[in-house]
């Protein structure tokens, strides 16, 4: 049995964008918190938000896309 390693690097290259994700949303959002008096206030911690959301989606889908590529597709569920 050999991996998907064409599954397994668009796995990594995945988790690689959340970690870069996962930092940066939580700075855009401090950074938006220190400028409360700021008229874009609003839009940047909107956008921190945003980030962090995406930071969890695409580290939920790295790592389904990881150990797909580690262990196969996952089985088809059959009809009874």
């Amino acid at each position: 049995y050999l991996m998907n390693t064409a599954l397994l690097s668009k796995g990594l290259k995945r988790v690689a964008g959340f970690i870069v994700l996962a930092f940066m949303g939580p700075v855009v959002i401090y950074q938006a918190f220190q400028n409360e008096w700021h008229p874009f206030y609003y839009p940047v911690l909107i956008l921190g938000l945003i980030l962090c959301g995406l930071s969890i989606g695409l580290g939920f889908w790295g790592i389904r896309t990881l150990t797909a590529g580690l262990l196969g597709p996952r089985p088809k569920k059959k009809n009874s």
